[in-house]
C-alpha cells in the first residue's frame, strides 16, 4: 500500500499545499511531481530498495517533491545542507553510501567537483541528476513501501567524533508527526511560515511534514530575513510559526528598529496566529518575556533531538512556565536516571531516556555507537534536567554543560541565565575549565553592554548573592584577568573572559 503521508495527501488534492515566490502549488501537484521524481529515480526498476538518495536542493517545492519522491521509489533520503562546505558534503555523500545524487543547478559546480563523486561514479556506478532535467511524462508503477522500512538519515554532530547519521524509518518519522499534531492541534486550516533549514529535524518534521500531514498550507522561504518575515507576518493570514531563539533575536531587532505605526501592525500580524513555538535551543528568558511585550505569545518551548523527534513540551492550552520544556508529549516515555541507570526522584537532577514509536532505528552502519545510546530500551539523550512541580527543566548537555566543581555538579545553561540578568551583559557562554583544585571552574565569555564600565567590586558582589543558590562555591567567585583602565575600572571591550 501506499505510504499513509500520500494516502493523506490524495484526501487534499486541490488544496493549496506548498507556497514559495515561484507561486502556489497544490498537494495534487506535489503528488504529480512526487511520482515523476519517482519515476525518474526507479529507471524501469521495481523498488530502490533503501538506496541512499543524497540531495542538494533549496528550500521549495522542488525539495519536498524530491524528498517524497525518494520515499515513494523505496528509498532512502539524505538531505544535504546548502551552506555546508564541500568536506562536509563529501563526508555526508560516502558515509551514507549514496547511490544517486540530486541537485539543484545552482549547486553543480560543488558536487560535480567532489571526489566522491568520481569515485563513487566509478565504483559504484553512482547516478548524478539535475532537478532542472526534464522528468518522466509516463509514471510508472510505484512500488509499495512497508511504514517499517528505512525513510531518512540525519547527520547529528556530537560533542566528540564525526556527526553519525540517525536512521529513521516512515513508521518513527509517523510518530513523530502524529505526536505533535495531537499535542498541537494541527487542522488542515492551518497556515505556517518555513524559514528554518532543511537538513534539520525542526524543519523537516515538526514544520513540513506535520504541514502536509494535516493537508495544511506550508509557505516556504528560501532563506531567513528578518523583514521578509515580519512582511509576512504582517499579511495576518499565518495560524503558526516556530524558529530557534536566534530567530526571535532577530525579530525582535528588526521590530525596534521600526516605526510606532509600523510595530503595531507587527504585533497585530503575531497576535492572529493561534501558536508560536521556540525550540532547538535554551530560550533566554528577557527573550521570552520581549517577545511576549510584542507579540502578545507567550512561546510554546519543547524539547527533542534528532533521534528521538520531540519528547517534551509545555501545553498548549494552560499554563506555560518561562524556563521549562513541560511534559512528556503524546506516545512518549521519558524518565530521569542517575550515573548508575537508577531513577531519581523529584527534584533531582538526572539524564533524560525516552522510549517510544518515535526513537530513531540505528545509527547508519554504526552498530557500536547504536548500542551504547541504548539502556534497556530506553534512548539516552546525555541531557540533564530536573522535574519541578511535573514540569521538566533542562539543565544542559552532560558532557559540556554540567560543570563538576568543588564537588558539586553546576549548570552552565542556569549560570548564563542569572548572568544575563545583569544591566551590563548583553549575551554569555559559560564552560568549565579544567582546575587542579576545584576539578573545573566556571568560565563565562561576556559580550557587554551600556555606557557605565562594570566594575570589579561590584560585579564579584552581584555574582556572590545570586549564583549561591547554584551552589557555586563562594571562594572561586573570583575575577581575573579583565581588561581595567587607569583607575582600575573594567573596561569595555566586545568581549571579556570571566573565571569565577
Amino acid at each position: 500500500m501506499n505510504l499513509p503521508l500520500i494516502i493523506r495527501a490524495e484526501e487534499h488534492n486541490e488544496k493549496t499545499a506548498i507556497l514559495t515566490t515561484d507561486g502556489a502549488f497544490t498537494y495534487r501537484d506535489l503528488l504529480h511531481t512526487s511520482s515523476q521524481i519517482a519515476t525518474g529515480l526507479l529507471q524501469n526498476a521495481e523498488d530502490l530498495q533503501e538506496q541512499r538518495v543524497a540531495f542538494l536542493i533549496p528550500p521549495g517545492f522542488e525539495y519536498v517533491a524530491t524528498q517524497w519522491g525518494i520515499w515513494r521509489a523505496g528509498g532512502i533520503a539524505v538531505p544535504l545542507c546548502i551552506s555546508h562546505p564541500r568536506p562536509e558534503l563529501e563526508y555526508v555523500i560516502t558515509n551514507s553510501g549514496a547511490s544517486i545524487i540530486i541537485a539543484h543547478p545552482d549547486f553543480e559546480s560543488i558536487l560535480r567537483s567532489l571526489p566522491p563523486q568520481a569515485s563513487l561514479a566509478q565504483e559504484h556506478n553512482l547516478r548524478f541528476i539535475l532537478t532542472s532535467e526534464t522528468l518522466p511524462s509516463n509514471i510508472s508503477r510505484l512500488p509499495e513501501i512497508d511504514i517499517t522500512r528505512r525513510a531518512l538519515i540525519l547527520y547529528t554532530s556530537g560533542t566528540t567524533g564525526k556527526p553519525k547519521g540517525v536512521v529513521t524509518t516512515h513508521q518513527n518519522i509517523q510518530a513523530q508527526v502524529t505526536s505533535l499534531i495531537t499535542a498541537w492541534e494541527w487542522t488542515s486550516s492551518d497556515r505556517i511560515l518555513h524559514i528554518l533549514p532543511l537538513h534539520h529535524i525542526h524543519g523537516i518534521i515538526n514544520v513540513l511534514t506535520c504541514a502536509l500531514w494535516a493537508g495544511a498550507e506550508c509557505h516556504i522561504l528560501s532563506k531567513f530575513n528578518a523583514e521578509t518575515v515580519w512582511k509576512r507576518i504582517c499579511d495576518g493570514d499565518l495560524t503558526l510559526f516556530m524558529a530557534v531563539p536566534t530567530i526571535y533575536v532577530k525579530l525582535i531587532a528588526a521590530w525596534e528598529t521600526a516605526s510606532k505605526e509600523r510595530q503595531k501592525t507587527m504585533s497585530e500580524g503575531c497576535a492572529k496566529m493561534r501558536l508560536m513555538v521556540s525550540g532547538s535551543a535554551a530560550l533566554p528568558v528577557q527573550v521570552l518575556e520581549k517577545w511576549q511585550s510584542i507579540s502578545g505569545h507567550f512561546l510554546l518551548e519543547r524539547y527533542g533531538m534528532t533521534e528521538i523527534g520531540m519528547a517534551l513540551s509545555n501545553p498548549l492550552h494552560g499554563k506555560r512556565l518561562s524556563g521549562y520544556v513541560g511534559k512528556p508529549l503524546p506516545q512518549v516515555e521519558v524518565r530521569l536516571v542517575d550515573e548508575n541507570g537508577e531513577l531519581v526522584p523529584a527534584g533531582t537532577p538526572g539524564e533524560i531516556q525516552v522510549k517510544g514509536p518515535g526513537v530513531f532505528l540505528e545509527y547508519w552502519q554504526n552498530p557500536e555507537a547504536t548500542a551504547k545510546a541504548f539502556q534497556d530500551g530506553w534512548f539516552r539523550t546525555g541531557d540533564t534536567a530536573v522535574v519541578e512541580n511535573g514540569n521538566y527543566r533542562i539543565l544542559g548537555r552532560m558532557s559540556v554543560d554540567i560543570i563538576k566543581t568543588g564537588g558539586y555538579k553546576v549548570s552552565a545553561l542556569e549560570i548564563e541565565e542569572v548572568l544575563r540578568s545583569h544591566p551590563d551583559i548583553q549575551e554569555c557562554a559559560v564552560v568549565g575549565v579544567a582546575d587542579l583544585e576545584w576539578g573545573e571552574r566556571v568560565c563565562a565569555a561576556l559580550v557587554l553592554q551600556g555606557s557605565q564600565p562594570l566594575t570589579l567590586e561590584a560585579f564579584r558582589s552581584w555574582a556572590k548573592e545570586r549564583l549561591a543558590v547554584y551552589k557555586v562555591p563562594t571562594q572561586i567567585l573570583i575575577v581575573e584577568e579583565l581588561p581595567r583602565n587607569a583607575m582600575g575600572k573594567v573596561t569595555k571591550p566586545a568581549v571579556v573572559e570571566l573565571f569565577c
